[in-house]
């Protein structure tokens, strides 16, 4: 039998915490379970591939929709986190060792999926010197030597506790898109983000654009949790001084009672307000629905975000 590395319970660092109500969804909410024939092809694709998607791990509502398309975010470096936030469905505990095969395993994936555009994201690894950056870095070399046409976004770790060169390996493998959620409003980052810093994160980004300045940078948030209007707008200005061209705004929802409350449902409406102002304030693309992931349509994004930029480029 396998060694564990975690006990059984899924998030051992949650367990001694009362119990959240989970409200009803409302009906902009919810979701058809995954039963096409399309969903089937992608999961057998993975499996075979021994590969993790944040998809299932994260427990994503729109894993039917994408699937089905054959379009799924890989999640490298194992399933097992370093860290404990309170709104995320990972596990927490000790990861594996890094499998030296896994990049060539998502190479392969990504050709056989036929994909236009990949979205690799990781878990956090505080355990290894570099973050896991060089893995990141020999992932996308795998992508590309494979598929050569196919766009590339990855949705990083923050990588905190690491030296300068760790986010200049990762830069350096030029990956299309670079992706860092800054998650929620700096105010609730030590309940919901215990372990990250929001100026780190937004500095992380920053600095993205200032060793390559052609790279897209992206970032996004969750509502829901607490936060009103007023501080999310001043995290939109936060990223635009920060020169992120993508953000993405999504309704958090609560994976098990143990997690972060659901404090309410933000209307349609109200992410069609926030999507007006990011717009105002020069994002070059905006996502702001209560169904809005990182990866969520991340390949028809892409093209209007390119597109957009020529356009601005036209104009200048």
């Amino acid at each position: 039998m396998r060694d564990l590395k975690i006990p059984q319970e899924r998030h051992p660092e949650k367990a001694h915490k009362p119990d959240q109500a989970q409200p009803q969804k409302p009906s902009w909410i919810r979701v058809k379970a995954p039963t096409s024939a399309g969903y089937k092809q992608t999961r057998e694709i993975l499996k075979t591939n021994k590969l993790v998607t944040v998809c299932e791990e994260a427990g994503c509502p729109n894993v039917g929709e994408c699937w089905s398309h054959g379009h799924a975010t890989m999640m490298i470096m194992g399933e097992i986190c370093t860290r404990g936030c309170s709104f995320c469905n990972i596990a927490t505990g000790r990861p594996d060792a890094l499998d030296t095969f896994e990049p060539g395993r998502v190479a392969h994936a990504v050709q056989t999926l036929g994909l236009k555009h990949v979205v690799i994201t990781s878990v956090d690894r505080d355990d290894l010197d570099d973050g896991g950056a060089e893995h990141f870095a020999q992932t996308i070399r795998a992508v590309r030597h494979r598929s050569p046409d196919t766009t590339i976004e990855i949705l990083t770790p923050d990588f905190l506790k690491c030296g300068p060169q760790a986010l200049e390996t990762v830069v350096a493998a030029r990956p299309d898109v670079f992706n860092h959620n800054l998650e929620t409003v700096p105010g609730l980052y030590p309940t919901v983000r215990p372990g990250a810093r929001y100026f780190h994160s937004l500095r992380l980004l920053q600095r993205v654009k200032e060793l390559d300045p052609s790279m897209f940078t992206k970032s996004g948030i969750m509502v829901g949790l607490g936060e009103d209007r007023q501080s999310v707008l001043q995290v939109m200005d936060d990223m635009r001084a920060a020169d992120v061209d993508f953000l993405t705004i999504g309704q958090y929802l609560q994976p098990t009672p143990k997690h972060h409350r659901v404090d309410r449902f933000v209307t349609p409406e109200e992410f069609a307000g926030y999507e007006k102002s990011a717009f105002g304030k020069g994002f070059l693309m905006v996502s702001a629905t209560p169904l809005t992931r990182s990866s969520y349509h991340a390949g028809e994004d892409f093209a209007r975000l390119r597109d957009a930029r020529l356009a601005k480029l036209g104009r200048n």
